[in-house]
């Protein structure tokens, strides 16, 4: 049996329903052996409506479990989350190119869900320079797609396609924006982008603040089907379809927040 194994660097939730603990459990739901670089800690106050707090890896002791993978074991796939600091995001993108990894998902994580402002500003001229040039598919909500592509708030399917075309200018392979269940239209919409067309993707839209790590589990499941030999289209459909299924059965995990279901889209497939 061929094992396919993928890395994420990323964030860790420590309550568990985004993150890299998001990831690893939809690696493990489409069947890859997933692996993790930490490059934040995110802590929530639970005395001060679960305030998120987030706290940098040092750059040398990401760099040490990032060697641990790439040289020690080797991946089929790897994904980056959330990227602390301008030297965290320049850090991964000298060691996808130094190890000339391929299939290469950039979730361009800038801000935490609840709050209302980029985590670091500064972050996003970096990602933009550094890192977007080395993905094979970026996965930008809304809000990041407009810093990204410095168009500002999308409010149509038309701004999102303008959003992808000019993140794909950047050197990014394929765009896939994230507008969910934050557009306001009748569905959940995604756009995705290969340089060359537009594809507009559209599911079930639910009404449930119950979506956290909704954005992590998506680019998660894409690293998960490239890993396994998936084009990026089918991996972008795949995702779609399994982000629907885990917000269908989304749940309350406490008063403030609700993750989505990682299990769910195994368990109707064996139904």
């Amino acid at each position: 049996m061929t094992i396919r194994k993928a890395l994420t660097i990323a964030g860790s939730d420590t309550s568990g329903g985004a993150g890299l603990q998001a990831d690893i459990k939809t690696f493990q739901e489409l069947g890859v052996f997933g692996m993790t670089a930490i490059t934040v800690i995110v802590a929530q106050d639970p005395r001060n409506s679960w305030f998120h707090e987030v706290f940098p890896i040092d750059v040398a002791v990401l760099e040490k479990q990032i060697e641990t993978v790439l040289a020690g074991i080797g991946v089929d796939a790897v994904k980056t989350g959330m990227l602390g600091s301008t030297d965290l995001v320049d850090l991964a993108a000298r060691k996808i190119k130094e190890y000339q990894l391929k299939n290469v998902v950039v979730d361009p994580v800038m801000i935490c869900k609840g709050a209302d402002e980029a985590l670091h500003p500064e972050i996003a001229v970096s990602l933009r320079e550094v890192l977007l040039p080395h993905a094979t598919i970026a996965t930008p909500n809304l809000f990041e797609a407009g810093i990204l592509s410095q168009l500002g708030a999308l409010k149509s399917v038309d701004d999102m396609k303008e959003a992808a075309k000019r993140i794909h200018a950047m050197g990014t392979a394929n765009v896939v924006v994230k507008g969910g269940g934050k557009l306001e239209h009748q569905h959940a919409v995604d756009v995705f982008y290969d340089g060359q067309t537009f594809e507009v993707l559209e599911a079930e839209r639910f009404n449930t603040t119950y979506t956290h790590g909704a954005g992590c589990t998506f680019a998660a499941a894409i690293c998960a089907e490239l890993a396994k030999g998936s084009s990026v289209r089918d991996a972008v459909l795949v995702a779609k379809d399994f982000i629907t299924e885990a917000i269908r059965h989304s749940f309350a995990l406490n008063q403030y927040v609700g993750p989505t279901h990682h299990g769910a889209y195994r368990q109707r497939e064996k139904a």
